[in-house]
């Protein structure tokens, strides 16, 4: 299965870009106002000449996450109880990213 395409400054094969490289920084996020994978939110600011859509909390079983590591695509539920480490290959994902969920996902409260 072909792995979907990320955009971003500067893309490492792990999908890791110009603002957030670290070796725990290997997800993108398909955006919902366009429905595009970005490696972040910035990158998405730089070069999608569109503002920023979050998902609803009813979409929660799109898949819009993507492991940069084996190119699985998680579904926001899943990333979300993921622990912080891909479901399928045991990537670890950056527990950070939590602190800038307000830009992807509707509230994660209730």
């Amino acid at each position: 299965m072909e792995r979907p395409q990320v955009h971003g400054l500067n893309l490492d094969a792990e999908t890791r870009c110009t603002h957030w490289h670290s070796p725990l920084d290997v997800i993108a996020i398909r955006m919902a106002c366009c429905g595009e994978y970005y490696a972040c939110k910035d990158c998405h600011e730089a070069m999608a000449g569109h503002s920023i859509a979050v998902w609803p909390r009813d979409q929660r079983e799109t898949k819009a996450v993507l492991c940069g590591v084996c190119g699985t695509e998680l579904t926001i539920a899943a990333y979300l109880a993921s622990g912080y480490a891909c479901p399928e290959c045991g990537a670890g994902f950056n527990p950070g990213c939590r602190n800038h969920y307000e830009f992807y996902f509707e509230s994660t409260e209730g």
